[in-house]
């Protein structure tokens, strides 16, 4: 018997408690990801506390609601925006969140263990089960892939990787070499299990090598693109004592200084309609002198209201509007609005009933000299497979977002985060206008070559970097890795099969 075998399980579920909120030190603005190794490198020794696949599925939910809650907790902010009407909510829309995500990890726990009969198994198991609860996450209801495991390793050489098989990959392989090392602690020594539990820490660490050597080297295209940040609190926002300040000081921070190719103001940035904001339009238009600007306001079409990117060639013509089709639940909409509504309850940024309508899909905008850009508005950027779904390669990804809803602590750094993965995912620049931060200039690598900080408003004048050739990632998405994923699953249970004939 082991030392852990025989203990209270109510120990197991404390342990995996403190592991889950561990593992979430790795995601931004911290960026530890040897917390995130060393909470999954524990886990198998916790999994003999669980004599039963229940005891195992109710371990995953803990590990997972701790993770989550950690990770997530700016959510809070969007409900202190108006604290009279949603404060009390705060706490139950964290728990709620946290809780629910944490069902995906559940299942892969309940999984695994299913898969394997012995505790001993149980890690090879879950690196398969949780890479596809994972896929899960990404997808169903339309997903929420925010706080993957592949955003701890954005600042490392890792995050290379995601050009060759997004972020599924990076987390199969990086999870793989924590549970499986974490295993051979808790495992009878043999050189066959050393052979086997290293094998996925020397994939991931070489892969991280050869992907930051076989990127191909930046280059600049020699055109400047000026982002523009308000800095317009969310609860000011659209106040009628500040909305025309911040209106205002966009407008001189686009007319200083010399001319560059394009201007960019953030989500919703005009604080009127498209249908009725001309007179706006020509201020702007005026401002910009002669340069194209892209903007973020919003639109009517009947019943229908989108929320919107609008693009002003040079000549300050409407020659572009692109609208957002990737909405947030309960934020842009709410599932059966119009009898939600009755109840008082609407999206956050919804004016009644269902809400903002979606966009047809991505689409590309052509911005003159600086070519085709695929624009996203805020949360489309958490999406890897929504890139890859535009309709033709683009020079450059386009992001407009309002980052103000997300707080000042945790939440925009990490939205910052994923926009970097979207780069090195397509090997694209990334333009980011952001209303209270982070605005940025990402390249193809993912690197932040210029910023405005978090909370201060300014004009930030970047250099637009080249765009790489089509990544591996951008050619042929998930669906290479969700097969490597199966095949995976599939050899555990074929090892775990033979293992238990042969005692």
């Amino acid at each position: 018997m082991t030392q852990s075998e025989g203990r209270p399980f109510w120990q197991g579920l404390c342990a995996v408690l403190v592991l889950g909120f561990v593992a979430a030190f790795g995601l931004a603005p911290l960026y530890f990801w040897p917390a995130t190794v060393a909470a999954f490198f524990l886990l198998p020794n916790v999994f003999r506390f669980a004599h039963s696949r229940r005891q195992m599925l109710l371990l995953g939910w803990a590990f997972g609601t701790a993770y989550f809650a950690h990770g997530l907790v700016w959510i809070v902010e969007p409900f202190l925006v108006d604290l009279e009407r949603h404060a009390w909510m705060a706490p139950f829309a964290l728990l709620f969140m946290s809780a629910g995500l944490a069902l995906f990890w559940a299942a892969a726990f309940g999984a695994a263990a299913r898969l394997s009969r012995t505790p001993d198994g149980r890690a090879w198991a879950l690196i398969a089960t949780l890479a596809l609860a994972e896929f899960a996450r990404a997808y169903v209801l339309t997903g929420f892939p925010w706080a993957g495991l592949a955003q701890v390793w954005v600042d490392t050489r890792a995050a290379q990787m995601l050009a060759w098989g997004g972020p599924h990959w990076v987390a199969l392989l990086s999870t793989g070499a924590a549970l499986a090392a974490g295993q051979l602690l808790v495992s009878p020594w043999s050189m066959r299990r050393a052979v086997l539990g290293s094998l996925p820490a020397v994939c991931f660490v070489g892969g991280g090598y050869v992907s930051e050597n076989l990127q191909p080297k930046t280059s600049e295209t020699g055109k400047i693109v000026r982002l523009i940040q308000p800095n317009a609190p969310q609860h000011q926002k659209w106040d009628p004592d500040y909305v025309w300040q911040f209106f205002e000081r966009q407008l001189i921070l686009t007319a200083q200084g010399d001319r560059p190719d394009l201007i960019v103001w953030p989500e919703t940035s005009v604080p009127q309609w498209l249908n009725n904001a001309d007179p706006l339009l020509q201020q702007v238009v005026v401002a910009a002198g002669g340069t194209p600007v892209a903007l973020g306001i919003r639109r009517a079409d009947g019943p229908r209201i989108f929320n919107s990117l609008l693009y002003l060639d040079e000549t300050g013509a409407q020659a572009s509007v692109y609208d957002k089709h990737h909405l947030v639940p309960f934020g842009e909409y709410v599932p059966f609005g119009d009898v939600l509504a009755k109840f008082g309850i609407y999206g956050f940024a919804a004016n009644a009933g269902q809400g903002f309508s979606a966009g047809i899909g991505p689409a590309l905008v052509s911005m003159g000299a600086l070519g085709k850009a695929l624009p996203l508005i805020c949360y489309e950027a958490v999406f890897p497979q929504d890139l890859n779904s535009a309709p033709e390669r683009a020079n450059f990804i386009l992001q407009i977002t309002n980052d103000a809803w997300f707080g000042a602590r945790s939440g925009p750094y990490q939205h910052l985060a994923q926009a970097r993965m979207r780069a090195i995912e397509q090997g694209m620049p990334l333009l980011r206008a952001a209303n209270t931060g982070v605005s940025a200039m990402i390249d193809p690598l993912g690197r932040v070559t210029g910023s405005l900080p978090l909370g201060e408003s300014g004009a930030l004048d970047v250099s637009l970097s080249a765009p790489f050739p089509p990544t591996v990632y951008s050619r042929f998405g998930d669906l290479p890795i969700f097969i490597l994923i199966v095949l995976t699953l599939l050899t555990v249970t074929l090892l775990q099969g033979s293992s238990h004939r042969n005692k």
